[in-house]
């Protein structure tokens, strides 16, 4: 077996688009808890109170809700040199960037259904004012405790029109890990879980209902137990412009705890804790096939009709 490609370290920040930038801005700082650390044109940067860099959420005002784009942190500039030049051969590159709020140079790319990707080394660790510095050494910024009081970005959900060439790419280019994935009875594959750590996921591709290409499922926020999911579930509530889509329980596939709802922008935001952590370093692939996700979730939930077919931008009929 090849030795595994190990240039990439963690999930870095993502980009949010939105329609209602107000609105959606007012339910990541109040429902979801996050810091404002910056602004600059019509984007604005979010943290959560344990993230080390300045930001992992940038959310920009749009005409349509979706991702603009994600990001992964290498382990050094070697690193990312290596790896841009790896995609840089498989066609899908796009080139350099000189950075963005609280990050240096970046490479930026697609992945072959056509989502905006980037790579990057360099990076501001986080600096907190007086008022937000914490007791500890250890944490990077004081827990607020402000709505779910999420702590930071943990996976990005992208919906594809092929599951297969997004993850074989992901795997053989980016050098992350496959840890669990769907064959369906055809033996075609309609979900693949990827990380580039001992978390489960990072990166989860799943097919697009309507064979569409580049749209959103979610984006995951992690907090440190059930109950603050539960708490998070009463606040969305209690939010009148934030519906519920998806009531917490817990997932098969990885064994997560979840709520999902849709921000006031559409798009749709989970928030998660637990999880599986894989040690082993030749632990095979878990498969699962269609009769055992028809089942629905871990403890027999059904999954909601729309959690399979809706994503945004919205699609409003199937594609041929």
């Amino acid at each position: 077996m090849a030795e595994a490609i190990r240039d990439l370290a963690h999930i870095g920040h993502a980009e949010l688009l939105t329609p209602k930038p107000e609105e959606s801005l007012r339910f990541f700082v109040e429902v979801m808890g996050m810091e404002p650390e910056a602004s600059e044109g019509q984007s604005v940067y979010l943290r959560g109170f344990g993230d080390y860099q300045r930001y992992s959420l940038k959310l920009t005002e749009s005409a349509e809700a979706g991702l603009g784009h994600m990001a992964f942190r290498a382990w050094s500039p070697d690193a990312l040199e290596r790896r841009a030049a790896a995609i840089e051969a498989s066609g899908l590159g796009v080139g350099w960037i000189d950075g963005d709020l609280g990050h240096g140079p970046a490479y930026q790319f697609a992945d072959p259904d056509g989502h905006t990707m980037e790579l990057y080394f360099e990076t501001e660790k986080y600096e907190p004012p007086e008022q937000l510095r914490p007791a500890l050494k250890n944490q990077p910024q004081r827990y607020v405790g402000r709505g779910a009081a999420v702590k930071r970005l943990d996976h990005v959900n992208l919906l594809a029109e092929d599951v297969l060439p997004n993850r074989r790419f992901a795997e053989e280019v980016l050098g992350m890990r496959l840890y669990e994935r769907i064959e369906l009875d055809d033996g075609s594959e309609s979900g693949a879980w990827l990380s580039l750590t001992i978390a489960a996921h990072e990166l989860i591709y799943v097919a697009d209902a309507y064979g569409a290409r580049g749209r959103l499922h979610h984006l995951a926020f992690w907090v440190d137990t059930r109950e603050e999911v539960l708490r998070a579930a009463d606040l969305f509530l209690d939010s009148d412009d934030v519906e519920i889509e998806f009531a917490p329980s817990k997932h098969a596939i990885a064994q997560g705890f979840f709520l999902y709802g849709l921000e006031p922008g559409g798009n749709r935001v989970e928030v998660t804790t637990g999880g599986r952590f894989v040690y082993d370093p030749a632990e095979p692939v878990v498969v699962w096939t269609e009769e055992e996700r028809a089942k629905g979730q871990a403890w027999g939930v059904k999954t909601v009709e729309s959690f399979h077919t809706y994503g945004t931008p919205p699609v409003e009929s199937p594609l041929t």
